[in-house]
């Protein structure tokens, strides 16, 4: 989809559908009286008969509306309230967006920017507005071997007052970084896991080095694993016929010297449990258990798209966990890359053992802060569903540095707590820890265990186990999140 912003009244364009919000009660938003002005009343008209009340999301095609240039106008209800919250203004646009890909124009135009967004200027609303009509463009058919209809739909053009034109632009041109972001990261996620294993997923990151400039790739496959000492990355990998990797993405955006930030990714392409292993309903969505690498490859093409000034280095820590007579047992100990020893109570808390290593081995780079996000337990989805992600740190200013970025990209996390006496859960009597801590705070617990071997910089941990993919059902797929809150993270850092 291609957008543009323009600054015109909306009666003098030329479009096959124009866009225009009507008010509950039938009240007439800007654009629309200037619409039924120019039409003799014909907008006025079409109301009183009853077919639309202006209730949020409600639409009303019109055709051939006289004195227009316009071949048809979308009406779309507005609701009740003078300023609409983040989800009312999503409602709406992918109300519109809904009937407008089922028509045949192959343009549209929006005039909306009289509406009001709560705590959005121009700039926020139309990346808000970008962002959720690109991400309803999205299809995953390419297993199908009947594809979806193609959409007439193309061009759409954003109205806008000539004192917010930049804004609106800039914010245009970002949200489709990010919706391109999302985009990456959902085809991942939706990717069966026979062909999206860690090779494939090794080879996606050289493909990326390849697209774009300031990107070098390191991948470090198993020989590598095992003379950096990452026994607990590697033990997760062993029951497998899939060799691990863990993938190495650096880009420079800015000078040398500048420290980077670290984005850490969980990258299990497929999650039986290993010997501890999970019941068969539902198994077919733990191709999902890569989420947190997925998100990360997302984020790093926004970033590459935009060439934001920052250093930035992601590592994709990426295995495949299954039982067999080679696979890791409950009881196991294994060593770290950071010399700690693990006992493994269970194989299905894999995550957090490839995890590990991954922490210890950015302390190379001596990062400005490392945020590692992972489709981790079960247990955030108990506590939060699937609205927000589950945040932790040990640093205050960066935990709210990430609460602020998905604020701001309606991609929000939600802090939990990590005191010391949680990490009583995790003491064993045979290793230095415990791979899980009991059945109380699970997600907490997972937080703690990461922590240990986060000590040397500032850190932070997202569990989007609930949020980054769409479970059960025709329409499970992946979620494209945490894209958003991650590149505004990183936006902000660009920028301050």
């Amino acid at each position: 989809m291609e957008f543009f912003v323009k600054s015109a009244r909306p009666e003098t364009l030329k479009t096959a559908t124009l866009v225009i919000t009507v008010g509950e009660g039938r009240k007439l938003g800007e654009a629309a009286q200037t619409i039924d002005a120019a039409t003799s009343g014909a907008i006025s008209a079409l109301l009183k008969r009853g077919d639309l009340a202006g209730k949020l999301g409600q639409t009303l095609l019109a055709h051939n509306l006289p004195n227009l240039k316009a071949e048809r106008v979308l009406l779309v209800g507005s609701g009740k309230d003078a300023e609409l919250s983040d989800r009312q203004f999503r409602k709406m646009l992918s109300a519109a967006y809904a009937v407008l890909k089922g028509l045949g124009g192959s343009d549209a135009i929006l005039a909306l920017n009289e509406l009001k967004v709560k705590g959005r200027d121009t700039y926020g609303k139309t990346r808000l507005l970008v962002e959720t009509l690109e991400d309803g463009t999205y299809q995953f058919d390419q297993f199908k071997s009947q594809k979806a209809d193609a959409i007439a739909l193309k061009k759409i053009t954003l109205i806008t007052d000539k004192a917010d034109q930049a804004d609106a632009e800039r914010a245009s041109n970002q949200a489709k970084a990010i919706a391109k972001g999302m985009a990456f990261t959902k085809d991942l996620g939706n990717m069966p896991p026979n062909i999206c294993h860690p090779s494939y997923l090794a080879e996606q990151a050289k493909e990326l080095s390849k697209a774009y400039k300031g990107l070098k790739v390191d991948i470090l496959d198993e020989k590598k694993l095992k003379a950096l000492g990452a026994g607990a990355f590697l033990a997760v990998a062993q029951g497998s016929e899939q060799p691990p990797r863990m993938i190495v993405m650096n880009y420079q955006g800015t000078k040398k010297t500048d420290k980077p930030y670290v984005l850490v990714g969980k990258g299990i392409t497929f999650d039986t449990g290993g010997i501890s292993i999970k019941p068969a309903a539902g198994m077919d969505e733990m191709k999902y258990d890569m989420g947190g690498a997925a998100s990360v490859f997302g984020t790093l093409k926004a970033v590459l798209e935009m060439q934001l000034p920052i250093n930035l280095v992601c590592v994709l820590a990426c295995a495949e966990n299954m039982p067999s007579g080679g696979a890791t047992r409950p009881g196991d100990i294994v060593t770290t890359m950071s010399g700690q020893t693990v006992e493994i109570l269970n194989t299905d808390a894999e995550g957090r053992l490839v995890l590990c290593d991954a922490l210890t081995y950015v302390e190379r780079f001596k990062p400005q802060a490392v945020i590692d996000i992972a489709t981790l337990t079960g247990a955030c989805i108990v506590a939060l569903g699937s609205n927000v992600s589950g945040l932790m740190g040990n640093n205050d200013e960066l935990v709210q540095q990430i609460l602020g970025a998905g604020l701001t990209a309606d991609d929000r996390a939600w802090q939990l707590p990590l005191y010391d006496e949680y990490q009583e859960q995790l003491d064993s009597p045979f290793a230095d820890i415990a791979n899980i801590g009991g059945p109380k705070a699970g997600t907490i617990t997972a937080g703690c265990f990461l922590s240990r071997f986060a000590k040397k910089y500032n850190w932070a941990h997202l569990d989007v186990a609930g949020t980054a993919w769409i479970s059960g059902g025709k329409d499970k797929g992946g979620s494209g999140r945490p894209v958003p809150l991650l590149t505004q993270y990183l936006l902000d850092r660009s920028e301050a």
